[in-house]
């Protein structure tokens, strides 16, 4: 911060540095410049980082890592431009379709799986992995549909590799006995501020195109 008086204690005593002085005057503009590009400054060193850069800012970050963004949000671009990033570095392999995943929507890895169906009891497939417990809220704050996610997690995969399904994990449940109340959990209030999310099971399109 520019202080005004700070700038005017610079200046020898026999000048006149009161407030309708010129020279005050002039320092005023001064130090309201000096901090509009010190703001403008810090601006920019924030919107390197793709969780805090809007607008042009993420396009230029977008045109660096070579994704574009079409008609995506935002918040769905940083997303793509998230796990643009770490495809960079994935060799296909389940840890690295977790790593991506897991950066892309700001989640732990603990908290979904990703499984291979070699290994399946009932339908069981050489190349396809299922996706599952991935927490539905998160795709909802970013406004990600269950498709262009899907998209996202097929791209990551090695070649030849399917994606099967995804398991969307909710929040809601019913409560025990005695009875338990959890404003997370149970049912919405009628104003909809309240309550769990249910789960999903999503079975994506071999054709499904992520729209950008």
């Amino acid at each position: 911060m520019y202080n005004i008086q700070d700038i005017m204690n610079r200046f020898a005593s026999f000048l006149r540095k009161d407030p309708d002085s010129n020279l005050r005057k002039l320092m005023t503009i001064f130090s309201e410049q000096l901090q509009d590009l010190e703001n403008t400054n810090a601006k920019i060193k924030e919107w390197r980082d793709i969780d805090n850069a809007e607008g042009q800012g993420l396009d230029q970050i977008g045109e660096i890592v070579r994704q574009s963004r079409g008609v995506a949000s935002d918040e769905i671009y940083r997303v793509l431009l998230k796990a643009k990033n770490a495809q960079a570095y994935s060799d296909g392999a389940v840890n690295s379709v977790i790593k991506v995943i897991s950066i892309a929507l700001d989640i732990e890895p603990t908290q979904f799986k990703v499984t291979p169906k070699w290994n399946d009891a009932d339908e069981p497939e050489e190349a396809a992995v299922k996706v599952l417990e991935v927490p539905v809220h998160r795709l909802n704050e970013v406004g990600l549909t269950t498709s262009q996610f899907s998209v996202l997690v097929q791209r990551t995969l090695s070649a030849g590799v399917r994606l099967d399904s995804i398991e969307l994990s909710g929040t809601f449940s019913f409560g025990g006995i005695p009875i338990e109340n959890d404003a997370n959990a149970g049912f919405a209030d009628i104003d909809g501020t309240t309550g769990g999310y249910f789960g999903t099971v999503f079975i994506p399109a071999t054709d499904e195109e992520l729209p950008l």
